[in-house]
């Protein structure tokens, strides 16, 4: 009988939960910088009405750069070994930007404004793809999606917080808040050429014989199978942005005064933030595909729930097992994205998911600016849509399930 293949040494915790943080203070300034737009860009003087599509041009440029820095991400693993050194120059770039903006924006220049946002906003795109990439190429197959619950942990607290951000910081000056995570994020990311370096050090990627027995060794690429599941994966997020960011508030006001907004809006985020953990349990027994599924049907019944909601308790609970849908589906997206580009694409799959996320933000701020805001929509019948569009989402990802290798871990 020949001995059972040695199983891969277990992922750094800490590396996960480093990039955690990373994540929240990334999203955080992010959350700042919405907030405060629409004064920096008036100060500016840029009118109000250009606020919609300077944010619609930031989620462009995150496209396109995702991508970009994607493919630069494996290009780099391969050539120079690390990328820890240029994720970290790219994040003291983004955080010099991001720092100058409201000092800026009082000259009076809008050219120099958008130039600065632009900027701060194409060197951002350093800390979306790469962190993923380096959790890709370092860290075995199985391990992935607790690694993966963390990075995203992050970015569920900033959101969970991003009500009480708003309220908090109403009457402050942005030159504290852009320059307080501005320093914050720049001198978090002083760690990455270490966490970059922990990852190697832990050895956490098999030797292939033993990555090959942990489902992880890398299988011929299929295009089409890759297109189709982030086509899948675009339509998930494009439901999950119209529910989380466009309808809730909404069918709050139908049940609860305004001012109950920033105790409720987090509810759909307390719910994702408690599925990630059990996600990735589920997504290394069960397989990234099938967990995917799962989450995106169970989000998309969740909300045609909250919709059909006749009470403010079964909204709250259907708000939070939307969201804790939303948390299995994205936390088994991103782990199923690395799979897939297993071997020398995983930095173009970690971009290319990312861009399809920003794809969904763009087409949630299209629909606003061209169609209708919210409550209108909410009024014209349209809260089916985003149950809907996850359904139909775990529908092509069904489909897909023996036609890509992000199977079983």
């Amino acid at each position: 009988m020949s001995p059972a293949p040695p199983a891969p040494p277990p992922a750094p915790t800490a590396v996960g939960l480093y990039l955690g943080g990373v994540q929240f203070l990334f999203a955080c300034g992010w959350i700042v910088y919405a907030i405060y737009l629409p004064a920096l860009a008036a100060q500016s003087g840029l009118p109000r009405e250009a606020v919609p599509w300077l944010l619609l041009m930031d989620q462009l440029i995150f496209i396109g750069c995702d991508l970009a820095v994607g493919l630069w991400a494996d290009r780099a693993a391969r050539v120079l070994g690390r990328i820890g050194n240029w994720v970290l120059g790219a994040t003291l770039l983004s955080a010099a930007a991001f720092l100058a903006l409201p000092w800026l924006a009082p000259a009076g220049s809008p050219a120099l404004l958008v130039a600065v946002t632009v900027l701060w906003t194409a060197s951002s795109s350093a800390l979306r793809a790469p962190p993923l990439t380096l959790l890709g190429r370092h860290v075995a197959r199985p391990a992935l999606p607790w690694m993966a619950s963390l990075m995203l942990l992050g970015t569920g607290i900033a959101n969970a917080l991003a009500p009480y951000l708003g309220m908090a910081l109403a009457e402050v000056d942005p030159r504290g808040p852009f320059a307080l995570s501005a320093l914050a994020l720049a001198a978090v990311s002083l760690g990455m050429v270490k966490a970059e370096r922990a990852l190697q050090a832990a050895a956490c990627g098999p030797a292939p014989a033993a990555a090959a027995a942990a489902g992880s060794a890398p299988v011929a690429w299929a295009a089409a199978p890759v297109v189709a599941f982030l086509a899948a994966a675009g339509l998930a997020a494009a439901g999950a942005q119209l529910h989380a960011n466009l309808l809730s508030a909404p069918l709050y006001l139908g049940h609860a005064a305004p001012a109950a907004l920033p105790a409720l809006l987090p509810v759909f985020w307390a719910g994702f933030n408690l599925a990630l953990m059990p996600a990735s349990l589920a997504a290394r027994r069960f397989g990234e595909l099938p967990v995917m599924v799962a989450g995106a049907l169970f989000a998309g019944t969740a909300s045609v729930v909250a919709g059909r909601a006749g009470s403010l308790s079964a909204l709250i609970a259907a708000q939070a097992l939307a969201g804790a849908g939303w948390g299995v589906a994205l936390l088994a997206g991103f782990s199923a994205a690395v799979a897939l580009g297993k071997g020398h694409r995983v930095g173009f799959m970690s971009g290319a998911f990312n861009a399809v996320l920003a794809g969904a933000a763009v087409g949630r701020i299209a629909l606003v600016m061209t169609v209708a805001p919210a409550p209108a929509l909410l009024a014209a019948g349209w809260g089916w849509v985003p149950g809907a569009m996850l359904m139909l989402a775990a529908g092509g990802l069904w489909a897909l399930r023996g036609r890509s290798r992000a199977e079983p871990a």
